[in-house]
């Protein structure tokens, strides 16, 4: 599993899609002076979030079905994986 191109696209994706979640939620309650974080403490804890997703990723492989998640299925491109 950890040698499938596949499942490091995938988990690369839900690392990416993860630190911009982070960011914009940081950033957005900055923005709505609900918490006051500066530009490089946000980029800090959206990049700490990306690193915790692909830490997860790599703890559940191997469980459940093929991917970087315990309900997640990778598939390659154009066909069924």
């Amino acid at each position: 599993m950890l040698t499938d191109p596949t499942f490091w696209t995938t988990t690369a994706e839900r690392a990416v899609r993860t630190f911009a979640q982070t960011l914009i939620a940081t950033l957005g309650l900055d923005t709505t002076d609900i918490l006051n974080v500066p530009w490089e403490r946000g980029l800090t804890l959206a990049a700490t979030a990306a690193v915790l997703s692909v830490l997860t990723s790599l703890a559940t492989a191997g469980t459940g079905r093929r991917g970087p998640g315990l309900t997640e299925t990778t598939t390659k491109a154009g066909g069924s994986g």
